[in-house]
């Protein structure tokens, strides 16, 4: 009679013990004592070190982690997790703890080296991280009593069947010894009042399944001969081979499942995407959304219109396909369009999150549709929006610049079609500049601010943009630029030239100043805006946005080099459920249309692709009220006092250059229309005097940028030198920086300009970490 076992219990502890082998354990605790010499002997010779800089940010950031770490087990855990946090963070905090008291201490301290070593040597000791897993060793079995030894019967082992029908399937496979080295497994059967099935045929490992007879094979079942068919596994080897049995059903009597249609139509051999297996799917309202994973060894390949096809879709639009360009990718198939009906915008969509963020509009899967005004972690984008008139480009482009008067952000925007194409932005942003002529002006203007804003920033050691210190974020949108960079475009080599080298020299300078830049054509190719590898480079920071275009050509010159290899963009129709015209066309009926697509767009962001829809506006009296509305939700963000005088300046200049450029003329400075403009060099912007001393007015640009003869300031060499030669003597590098931090400058530089100097034969090495002057030669 056999007898219960009652199952081992574990003490009750604050946390749950998790039960491993002992070995585990132990080899656990070895790994962490030897992170733990590691990171000793790095904490002892870190700080010693002449790249100091690259070591101090490596150790800084493990403690802002760590630090951040434990800030989310304190708002995410409860007490007892947190302490257990905080047990595996201590060796971490205890190693930067004594980094950061080595850098501070000027000069070699004993304690340097021997507080490492000292916890390092507790925490091996102690192994903290091992023992906050609460690991309990396996208990071992108790000995089992000694049984007589009973011969083992001879022959092959007995095999197991499973209960009912597959179970009888394979005991009569093996009873049949068709192919003694294989074995029937995963059998299922089409429908439970009828023998019709499939099941898998496996060889032994290292063998195959051999061609059998099909008379044999159906004479193991008992089935009438042709009716058993052994055929290959899409994506496996000759080892596994499909066994369908179908004495009472034809093909096309078997019932279809998703499963079976997706196998069969899609990703078998010859299908609309070999090699692509269904890995799950759920049923939503209105929506079938599949998982896809390509074969081994592949790329995924989802193609929208095969797919259609293959499943008896008429209306393509209806697949929506996303892959990660890899092997993973999902498919959509909708019962409905899902964007036909999209509510409007609200101010609180339009306003920006803490991830430089708007909600622009709804994916297909009613997911929002997020757009970066600005990456905190790259600074300001670049932008891409391609659409053919109608396809919604102005709708989408108020949408945003009503998001960016709402969230702060200072809009510079410019409309080569004299305004026609963003009148509602006229007089509701900083600056709206109307015609070709303003484009270029409102560009170079904007360019002047880059070049002010990166000058001041250089004299302050400034390396990077952070909003409203001290300036704000701006945005510069140039609307229809195809009426100027495009082939056919009518305007004058030099006025184009002029143009595209200002956004060339704006693209260097305006992302690391906190000035991010939206082109907007009907059709555009990169290469019309001057370097098309930044453009590319930028653009995959930013969003790329592709309406219904009158050509795939524009799609793809808009896409190219920005959109990963191997997804695909499909053209988007005029109108939904465009399906009916062929049906019309047979019927000689005139085709029912659905609404227009209008704010429909593939948007690339980042590497991934993704269709969504802007938020609706609704046209009443040739213009959009309800973005009106937005606009006004919010005072206009400006340029500080200092911006504005040179921006303003630099209009007028430019302005004048660009009309004598559209008419053919040399500019008046003989430049002939090919050179971008650059600023005079300035110094700390100096208050605006509105006139001069004989009553003549100033320039405001010339009164910010007076150069007075100053002279100019001294670079980091300079200060470098001026240091050693006051030391007389070696000096560390660690002193070297103090010296430097103390003259209110970056030292991130110095190990870098103490080697030109070493290479220029004006200091010398003279023992790890240790600098000197070099006498210099008299000059004759």
């Amino acid at each position: 009679m056999a007898t219960a076992t009652a199952p081992q219990t574990t003490p009750t502890t604050l946390t749950t013990a998790r039960t491993v082998p002992a070995r585990v354990i132990r080899r656990r605790a070895t790994t962490e004592r030897l992170a733990h010499a590691t990171a000793a002997v790095a904490t002892a010779i870190g700080p010693q070190l002449n790249d100091g800089p690259w070591s101090h940010l490596g150790a800084y950031g493990a403690l802002s982690a760590t630090c951040w770490w434990l800030y989310r087990k304190a708002t995410h855990s409860d007490e007892f997790g947190l302490l257990r946090s905080c047990q595996r963070a201590l060796p971490l905090l205890g190693y930067a703890s004594l980094y950061t008291g080595a850098v501070v201490q000027s000069g070699s301290a004993w304690w340097e080296l021997a507080g490492p070593a000292a916890w390092g040597a507790l925490m091996a000791l102690w192994a903290p991280v091992t023992r906050a897993a609460h690991l309990v060793p396996e208990a071992l079995p108790p000995a089992p009593a000694p049984q007589p030894t009973v011969p083992a019967p001879a022959g092959p082992p007995v095999r197991v069947y499973e209960p009912g029908y597959p179970g009888l399937l394979a005991r009569m496979w093996d009873t049949a010894a068709l192919a003694p080295s294989t074995r029937l497994t995963a059998a299922e059967q089409f429908s439970p009042d009828r023998p019709d099935f499939r099941a898998v045929i496996v060889a032994q490992q290292g063998k195959v399944v051999p061609k059998l007879d099909e008379a044999r094979l159906a004479g193991t079942f008992d089935f009438p001969a042709g009716t058993v068919t052994l055929t290959p596994i899409t994506g496996s080897g000759p080892g596994r081979m499909l066994l369908t049995a179908r004495p009472t059903l034809n093909p096309e009597q078997e019932p279809w499942t998703f499963e079976r249609l997706w196998a069969e139509k899609v990703a078998a051999d010859g299908g609309a995407a070999p090699g692509m297996h269904l890995v799950d799917h759920r049923r939503e309202p209105n929506r079938i959304v599949v998982r896809v994973e390509a074969a081994e060894g592949r790329l995924v390949e989802l193609t929208q219109r095969p797919i259609a096809r293959a499943m008896g879709i008429k209306d393509h639009d209806l697949v929506v396909v996303e892959t990660d360009g890899l092997g993973d990718g999902v498919v959509s198939f909708y019962e409905e369009h899902p964007l036909i009906d999209i509510r409007c915008a609200t101010v609180e969509d339009l306003t920006m999150d803490e991830d430089g963020r708007i909600q622009l509009g709804l994916r297909h899967d009613g997911r929002p549709a997020r757009l970066p005004l600005y990456d905190p972690a790259l600074g300001a984008v670049t932008d891409l929006f391609v659409g053919a008139p109608g396809a919604g480009k102005s709708v989408t482009l108020n949408t945003i610049i009503a998001a960016e008067r709402i969230s702060g952000v200072v809009s510079i925007v410019a409309d080569a079609q004299d305004g026609m194409s963003l009148p509602e932005a006229n007089g509701r942003v900083y600056h709206f500049g109307a015609g070709i002529a303003a484009v270029g002006a409102t560009l170079a203007a904007a360019y002047a601010v880059a070049k002010y804003r990166q000058k001041v920033s250089s004299e302050n050691g400034w390396g990077a943009f952070e909003i409203g210190k001290p300036w704000p974020l701006v945005n510069l949108t140039l609307d229809e630029l195809n009426l100027i960079l495009s082939a056919d475009a009518d305007v004058p080599k030099d006025f184009k030239t002029w143009v595209v080298g200002n956004i060339s020299a704006f693209q260097s300078t305006g992302r690391k100043m906190g000035k991010g830049i939206r082109f907007a054509a009907q059709s555009i190719h990169l290469e019309d805006l001057g370097d098309k590898d930044k453009i590319r480079a930028n653009a995959k920071n930013g969003t790329v946005s592709l309406g219904r275009t009158n050509s795939s050509t524009t799609q793809h010159m808009a896409a190219d080099g920005v959109l990963p290899p191997g997804m695909r963009i499909e053209p988007i129709p005029r109108y939904f459920r465009a399906a009916d015209a062929i049906d019309a066309a047979f019927k000689g009926e005139e085709a029912n249309r659905g609404p227009v697509t209008a704010g429909v767009a593939w948007l690339i962001q980042g590497g991934q692709l993704y269709k969504a829809r802007t938020f609706k506006a609704v046209k009443e009296g040739k213009t959009f009220p309800g973005l009106i509305e937005l606009y006004e939700s919010a005072p206009i963000p400006v340029l500080t006092p200092e911006e504005d005088q040179i921006f303003q300046a630099e209009y007028t200049k430019a302005l004048a250059k660009a009309e004598r450029l559209l008419r053919g003329e040399a500019d008046s400075d003989g430049e002939g229309g090919g050179t971008v403009y650059t600023p005079p060099p300035a110094t700390t912007p100096a208050p605006f005097s509105p006139a001069a001393e004989d009553g003549d007015p100033l320039d405001p640009l010339d009164a910010v940028f007076a150069e007075q003869s100053e002279p100019e300031p001294a670079t980091m060499r300079d200060h470098l030198l001026d240091i050693l030669t006051a030391a007389g003597q070696p000096m560390q590098a660690r002193d070297i920086r103090t010296a430097i931090a103390a003259r209110g400058l970056p030292t991130s530089t110095v190990a870098n300009e103490l080697t030109k100097l070493k290479d220029n034969s004006l200091a010398a090495n003279v023992r790890h970490g240790w600098w000197q002057i070099l006498p210099q030669p008299a000059k004759n």
